[in-house]
């Protein structure tokens, strides 16, 4: 057959996919073609406004590099990333929840030792503040030398990796302790928006919707026979708690940050009197039996 309409042309296409070799690409793809056919039907899709979809992915591609990840951006505004989490992150009980691995991943970032600094060379002050917790295992137990990657926008609202004056700032690889315990001093994270200034920016404006992200800490815990977590710690209190700009908010992954005045205490944490301490544990559960995420590192993650 040669002549196609749109009655005939989606039938067509899914049966040239027949011999992919691949089960579940076949699968995918053929699902793909089906949704993507059934919606330009559905909304009368005009050549003209097709173009126009071709230049908006053209320009978000443009817009991506080792530093900058439009397409992860784009996902996560429109809530995919979230749905891929949720269908593929069943969070078992008692286990931290995850949330959106966030387009600044960066790889390479410095490794430290229980009670490191993260502030070290930060271009821009922030609110000091101390973290510390444990990571355990959803039973209680404390899981020794986990690793925690943890990274933050400064308080002018972007990250390390947006400044070119910047590197790892607020960033870094701490391990915890053969308690299972770890500790580190930071800046208070603040909200702030998302890139604004590439195609997701522009889509955003003609949705109506804001740009904000409530202040969050960006966290991937693992440890070896357990389940990595991709996750974030709130602020508790932020504004933009109850509309995320890319829906990644979760009732048990907000954090109280409490204020500490105390000469003595801020001299043994070596910190600044007053300061801000925020006391969080995260919990993996074990890998077997679990469907787990696939595991991120600093050298296959995206930046």
């Amino acid at each position: 057959m040669r002549q196609f309409n749109e009655d005939t042309l989606t039938d067509a296409v899914v049966a040239r996919l027949k011999d992919t070799e691949n089960p579940r690409f076949r699968q995918v793809m053929t699902s793909l073609v089906k949704h993507l056919h059934a919606f330009a039907r559905e909304v009368g899709l005009t050549e003209e406004e097709w173009f126009e979809g071709i230049k908006f992915l053209t320009a978000t591609g443009k817009m991506c590099d080792d530093k900058r990840q439009e397409f992860i951006l784009l996902s996560d505004v429109l809530g995919l990333s979230m749905m891929v989490v949720a269908l593929n992150h069943k969070t078992p009980p008692g286990a931290t929840e995850a949330t959106v691995l966030g387009p600044f991943f960066a790889h390479g970032a410095p490794e430290f030792e229980s009670g490191a600094d993260l502030r070290q060379g930060a271009t821009m002050k922030g609110e000091d503040t101390y973290v510390t917790g444990r990571v355990l295992s959803t039973d209680g137990k404390p899981i020794p030398n986990a690793a925690l990657d943890i990274w933050q926008a400064k308080a002018d609202g972007i990250y390390d990796v947006q400044d070119p004056n910047a590197e790892f700032e607020l960033r870094g690889r701490v391990k915890a302790d053969a308690k299972g315990e770890f500790a580190f001093k930071s800046y208070k994270p603040k909200f702030y928006s998302v890139p604004d200034d590439g195609p997701v920016g522009e889509l955003l404006r003609a949705t109506g919707n804001h740009k904000m992200r409530p202040a969050h800490m960006h966290a991937i815990v693992s440890a070896p026979g357990y389940q990595q977590v991709i996750t974030h710690v709130f602020v508790d209190g932020d504004p933009y708690l109850d509309s995320d700009a890319v829906f990644a908010v979760k009732d048990s992954l907000i954090g109280k940050y409490s204020k500490v005045d105390s000469p003595e205490e801020a001299k043994r944490l070596g910190m600044p009197n007053p300061f801000t301490k925020l006391e969080w544990d995260f919990r993996l559960a074990p890998e077997s039996g679990v469907k787990a995420r696939k595991t991120i590192a600093p050298s296959d993650a995206f930046a």
